[in-house]
């Protein structure tokens, strides 16, 4: 039986992609992070990106990833407008840090490819701990509108 072919940029699949014990070989490794990876990798960048330009927007605040916002979520954050949110910053009680949460689906599914994801998320990272903390867009990123 021969590989199977690579599907939806997954790798190959089959004999193809197993170690080859003839020429001691080792199976191939994966080039492309697979998708969920890929997205906290973006996550982790951008919060070092805003780290080293203020570090003191990100203390207190617990940063989170959820596959897609909860329907109370949903109509709390989107009181305004019907559309399904990228993100929302939520108030917790009084000894709690503040959440900022990522919805990672809806983020995705706005991205075109990898590269405007990245920017996607930062920029979605930046406008919600800015709203968060009082602090400018600007002031957290000062290359904020360089990238669109």
């Amino acid at each position: 039986m021969t590989g199977k072919r690579d599907r939806h940029g997954r790798g190959l699949r089959g004999p193809l992609a197993q170690s080859n014990r003839l020429i001691d070989q080792p199976a191939p490794l994966r080039l492309v992070p697979l998708r969920p990876q890929y997205f906290l990798n973006c996550v982790n960048e951008s919060l070092s990106h805003i780290e080293q330009q203020c570090p003191e927007a990100v203390l207190g605040i617990d940063i989170c990833i959820e596959p897609v916002p909860s329907y109370a979520a949903t109509q709390r954050l989107t009181a305004d407008h019907d559309e399904m949110p990228l993100a929302g910053a939520i108030e917790t009680p009084l000894n709690q840090p503040m959440r900022v949460i990522l919805f990672e689906r809806p983020i995705e599914r706005r991205a075109v490819d990898r590269a405007e994801l990245a920017v996607l998320v930062h920029h979605t990272l930046v406008e919600q701990l800015a709203a968060a903390t009082g602090r400018s867009t600007l002031e957290l990123d000062p290359h904020f509108y360089d990238e669109w």
